[in-house]
């Protein structure tokens, strides 16, 4: 089973290959860090439940999740109810493949 880390990783280099006029970066607000690196990112901006990565050109919002079992956090879910209300797409992809298939008819 990949980890979460393998199929953001997957998925990217995917987009890349595949849309590479449509920029992709990653939101690093995850992975653990000690309280004064918190503080310090959260004083300059980091916020819970943002998504993993932002496509700009499309106004897309994609939340990676391992293939099973994966689920919005409450923070998670104010983000995409804030994002969709400003006309924004949001996705979760859970893993690689679901994430593909999720972009593929967003480009039909």
């Amino acid at each position: 089973m990949k980890t979460e880390h393998e199929e953001q990783r997957e998925f990217v280099m995917w987009m890349r290959q595949t849309h590479p006029d449509a920029r992709i970066f990653a939101i690093p607000n995850g992975g653990q860090r000690n309280r004064a690196t918190g503080a310090k990112l959260k004083a300059e901006g980091v916020s819970a439940g943002v998504p993993d990565l932002y496509i700009p050109d499309w106004k897309v919002w994609v939340e990676m999740k391992r293939s099973w079992n994966g689920k919005l956090s409450p923070f998670q879910k104010d983000w995409q109810s804030y994002l969709e209300s400003i006309g924004d797409t949001f996705i979760v992809g859970n893993g690689c493949d679901d994430a593909k298939k999720k972009i593929a008819l967003l480009c039909k």
